[in-house]
């Protein structure tokens, strides 16, 4: 529940809310449609598979770990100017890099082209979620779910076309014309965005199942706290084990011999599987940011952290069928997506929201640790014969999630937050 004795002003804040959505879903493919391209780069240059993985790994790495140096930026240029200014960059970052990666004739180039799309996608994917949680102190899970909904739904929307253009022109063609017009939307989109200026959000409301911090604790801060870093922790785990679910989805079904089988009105069960894929990534985002607003961070954590230990464990051992691949892929992408919208709004909860682009950054930068947990999945399932240990070990991650969450991290929490209240009365 809310408390409603107050409103918040502006709004236009919902504007930059749709603004960021649609940057956002410009960027998506970068990495869920990645997938789609490593069979066919692997059969036309003779790369291995694994050393195509890595360059994903850069782009993740790279998306993520610079976005403390963006957010600050953005900050740094000031309300008005800074989100345009980074949002643009990325725009120009984003089509660059994947132009670069239509041209690579080497492995070293390609690699080049993924860092340059990671450090634009990273700079997208900082401000839009940094001006969420700003603008909407009163629905934070809600509202971050929504913006990152975009970036894991969008490229549903793309799936069936770049396949069609890599079958018809192969995948140099998909990689220059998508990377051109993302990159071009992006741009001009980001000319429109802008974050509160003080004092523009007015009438905090507070969440009653959920604890939040009065005082706001600088990056120097937080990074010496040890909530900081469980969350980081915790971050990886999972991340590690969607990001592995991502990158090998057709690589699994091509291995489960479901790829190209006939699933629905003529489309295979790869093709259909993505689509429902990045429809259930998109839809946990903003589904359990609400619900986490209801109901508390911790505990929608380990409801939908203990359902993706589930769903991993399901496709391992049920997924082995064109229907059941898709349903058992589907649940694992409803219940991985949300930590894109769980952890920043546990963050700014937590450490305040004066600080909360970069802080939220700084935290962000787990995925981009957790994305060389990648290719160990490519050399677990060569030594195994299968990928069923693959996804066994995702779904202990998961599970070891939970249990933090639950018996760590909630009693920590609160006893930060209730020091931080007792630090602000005594001060008055």
């Amino acid at each position: 529940m809310t408390d409603k004795s107050t409103e918040l002003s502006s709004p236009n804040r919902w504007w930059q809310l749709i603004a960021g959505v649609v940057c956002m879903v410009m960027i998506a493919n970068l990495q869920y449609g990645w997938t789609l391209f490593v069979a066919p780069m692997s059969k036309a240059q003779g790369w291995a598979v694994s050393d195509i993985q890595f360059a994903f790994s850069i782009f993740i790495a790279l998306e993520t770990w610079l976005t403390p140096v963006e957010g600050w930026i953005c900050d740094a240029l000031g309300p008005k100017h800074g989100p345009k200014l980074v949002v643009a960059a990325g725009g120009i970052l984003v089509a660059i890099g994947w132009i670069l990666n239509s041209q690579a004739q080497t492995i070293t180039a390609l690699y080049i082209g993924a860092a340059l799309t990671g450090a634009g996608g990273g700079a997208v994917y900082a401000t839009c979620v940094g001006s969420a949680v700003k603008w909407f102190p009163d629905r934070r899970g809600l509202a971050v779910g929504l913006t990152a909904a975009g970036f894991g739904a969008g490229a549903a929307l793309t799936v069936i076309p770049i396949r069609m253009v890599i079958a018809a022109n192969g995948y140099q063609a998909a990689f220059f014309w998508f990377g051109l017009v993302q990159g071009a939307i992006v741009f001009a989109l980001a000319w429109l965005l802008r974050q509160p200026s003080p004092g523009e959000v007015r009438g905090v409301t507070t969440l009653v199942n959920v604890i939040q911090s009065t005082q706001s604790l600088s990056p120097g801060k937080m990074l010496v706290s040890p909530i900081f870093w469980l969350l980081y922790v915790m971050f990886v785990l999972v991340s590690g084990s969607g990001l592995m679910a991502t990158a090998q989805i057709a690589l699994i079904a091509k291995d489960y011999n479901v790829a190209d089988s006939v699933l629905f009105l003529g489309a295979t069960t790869l093709t259909v599987t993505l689509v429902v894929d990045n429809v259930m990534n998109g839809l946990a985002r903003p589904f359990f940011g609400w619900i986490s607003d209801q109901i508390g961070r911790e505990y929608t954590m380990a409801v939908a952290f203990g359902l993706g230990g589930i769903a991993y464990w399901l496709l391992g051992s049920a997924g082995t069928s064109p229907w059941t691949f898709m349903v058992c892929a589907g649940f694992i992408f409803l219940t991985w997506g949300e930590i894109f919208s769980l952890f920043p709004s546990t963050c700014t909860d937590t450490f305040g929201t004066k600080y909360a682009t970069v802080n939220a950054a700084f935290l962000y930068t787990a995925k981009g640790t957790s994305a060389f947990l990648v290719p160990l999945a490519n050399k677990i399932e060569i030594l195994t014969g299968s990928w069923y240990q693959v996804l066994i070990i995702t779904a202990i991650m998961n599970f070891v999630v939970v249990a933090l969450a639950l018996f760590v991290l909630k009693p920590l929490r609160a006893r930060h937050i209730a020091n931080s209240t007792m630090r602000l009365r005594a001060a008055e």
